[in-house]
C-alpha cells in the first residue's frame, strides 16, 4: 500500500500529518469517524469485498468489467495509485474529480476533528461517504492491507467476500507464516456472506476453511468447486453446474486466466440475472488494469523504445509470488518472440529482494536498478548487489530514463520491464499525461 503523493495531490498532504504512522492496524479510529460522518459504510450498494496477496486488484478490474458490460452501474475503490490518488475512487465507472475529492475530503477531516486518523483511513472514509451518496448497483471495495483490521473492514457483511491468492508479503503487519497472514485476509469473511476463494497454498487454505466453518460461511473455492483454465487460445471457466468457453483476457499472463476466473465466480455468486455469458465473456475481454504487465508504447520512455523497436513492459508486481508470475509471463513472450532481456528495478527495504530476483534467475536478465521517490526505496547499488548474489549481471543506474537508454544501447530489440515497485512504474508512468491512468 502506497501513501505517496505527487505534486497534483498536493492538498493531500496535510491528512498524512494527522497521524505518526502510515500504517497502524485498528478498526476503533475508523469507527469513531464512520459514526461522526453519519455511518456511511451502512448505507452503500451491494459490496464485493476483495483481500489477498497477489491478484486482488486485477480481480477487481474483472468484477468491474463483467458487471459493467451486464448494465450495472459500478462503484470501485482500489490501492494504491500509480500517479494521482483519485484512480483508487471511481464513481459508476468515472474517476472521482478533483473537486469532488476536495469536497469530501474536507468534511471528512471536519468530522474528524483533529484525532489521530491514518492517511489511509481517512481516505477509506472519504471514498466510503462517496460511495454512499452516489446510488450504483455495486460496490468493488479491494482491501488495503490485511482483512481483520484494514480500514474496509468496517462494512456490513458484504455480497460476496473474495480472497484472491495469499502469500507472505508485510511480515511487519501480517505476521511471518502463511498461516498468519492467511488468519488476517479471513477477517473478511462474515456470517450471512459467501465467500469466494482463490487458489491457495494448502495451509492458507487450512486457515481459511477453518474460519469459514466457525462463521457458517459458505465457501466457494478454485480448483474445487470452480476452475478457469486456457483452451484453444481462450480460457474456459468451469463451474458448479456447466462449462463457460470465453475469450482469453485481455490482461496480459498465464495468471490472468486464475484472476479471471475468480472474478467470474464471485460475479455469478451475485445471482443476478443481468450477469449473464455475453457480460462475462465481454467483462473478460475488456477488462483494464494498468501497472500489471502493461505495454508502455506512449510517453517519454514508450517513445524511446518504440523508435529501437524494443518493448517496453511495466508490472508493479513486488513480492515472490508476483515475482514467479511475471517469469511465467516473460518466459511465455520468449517462446513467441525471442529478445534479449532487460529488467530496470526498483524495490523497497521491506521486500524480499533476493526471492524475487531468484523468482527470474532462471531468465538470465541483464539487472539495471534505479532509484525512486521514498524513502525506504533500496539504493540502487545495494540492490544490484542483490541481484549478483542471485548470479545476475547487474548494475546501478542514475534514473529510469538512464536505464532504458543504456540498455537499448547495449542490445537490439531487447525486451525491457520495468518492475519491483508500484511506486516506480507510478513514477514512469507519471512522466506524462498521456500515460496517466484514466
Amino acid at each position: 500500500m502506497s501513501d505517496r503523493l505527487l505534486p497534483f495531490d498536493a492538498a493531500l498532504e496535510r491528512l498524512k500529518a494527522l497521524h505518526p504512522k502510515s500504517i497502524d492496524l485498528s478498526l476503533d479510529r475508523m469507527r469513531r469517524l464512520c459514526d461522526a460522518l453519519g455511518n456511511p459504510e451502512r448505507k452503500l450498494p451491494p459490496v464485493v469485498h476483495v483481500a489477498g496477496t497477489n491478484g486482488k486488484g486485477s480481480t477487481v478490474a474483472f468484477v468491474r468489467a463483467i458487471a459493467e458490460a451486464a448494465g450495472l452501474s459500478v462503484h470501485t475503490y482500489t490501492s494504491p495509485h500509480l500517479v494521482r490518488f483519485a484512480e483508487r475512487v471511481r464513481l459508476n465507472g468515472t474517476l472521482i474529480s478533483d473537486e469532488h475529492l476536495a469536497e469530501v475530503l474536507d468534511r471528512v477531516e471536519a468530522a474528524n476533528a483533529g484525532e489521530p486518523i491514518t492517511f489511509f483511513e481517512v481516505t477509506t472514509a472519504a471514498g466510503l461517504l462517496a460511495f454512499a451518496e452516489a446510488p450504483a448497483d455495486l460496490l468493488v471495495l479491494e482491501v488495503g492491507l490485511g482483512g481483520v483490521l484494514d480500514a474496509t473492514n468496517v462494512i456490513d457483511p458484504p455480497a460476496v467476500a473474495v480472497i484472491a491468492p495469499v502469500d507472505l508479503d508485510h511480515r511487519e503487519f501480517l505476521g511471518s507464516t502463511i498461516e498468519a497472514v492467511a488468519g488476517e485476509k479471513a477477517g473478511i469473511l462474515k456470517t450471512g456472506a459467501p465467500a469466494v476463494i482463490g487458489r491457495q497454498n494448502p495451509n492458507a487454505m487450512a486457515v481459511l476453511e477453518a474460519r469459514a466453518a466457525r462463521l457458517g460461511v459458505r465457501m466457494s473455492a478454485m480448483g474445487t468447486d470452480f476452475d478457469a483454465f486456457a483452451e484453444r487460445g481462450g480460457m474456459v471457466f468451469q463451474g458448479e453446474d456447466r462449462l463457460h468457453d470465453l475469450p482469453a483476457p485481455t490482461l496480459p499472463g498465464p495468471h490472468q486466466i486464475d484472476n479471471a476466473g475468480l472474478a467470474i465466480a464471485a460475479c455469478l455468486a451475485l445471482n443476478d440475472a443481468r450477469i449473464d455469458d455475453a457480460a462475462i465473456a465481454e467483462g473478460v475481454r475488456s477488462a483494464s488494469w494498468p501497472g500489471r504487465l502493461q505495454r508502455l508504447t506512449r510517453g517519454p520512455l514508450g517513445a524511446r523504445a518504440q523508435a529501437a523497436g524494443a518493448e517496453l513492459i511495466l508490472d508493479g508486481g513486488h513480492n515472490p509470488h508476483a515475482a514467479r508470475a511475471l517469469a511465467t509471463a516473460l518466459s511465455d513472450m520468449d517462446g513467441r518472440d525471442r529478445r534479449p532481456l532487460v529488467l530496470i528495478a526498483g524495490m523497497l527495504q521491506t521486500k524480499d529482494a533476493l526471492a524475487f530476483f531468484e523468482a527470474l534467475r532462471r531468465l538470465k536478465p541483464e539487472v539495471l536498478t534505479v532509484p525512486f521517490e521514498s524513502d525506504a526505496a533500496v539504493p540502487p547499488k545495494a540492490l544490484a548487489q542483490s541481484a549478483r548474489m542471485i548470479g545476475l549481471k547487474a548494475e546501478a543506474a542514475v534514473g529510469l530514463e538512464a536505464a532504458l537508454d543504456a540498455a537499448l544501447a547495449k542490445h537490439e530489440r531487447p525486451r525491457v520491464v520495468i518492475c519491483g515497485s508500484l511506486y516506480l512504474v507510478g513514477e514512469a508512468l507519471a512522466l506524462s499525461q498521456e500515460t496517466w491512468p484514466s
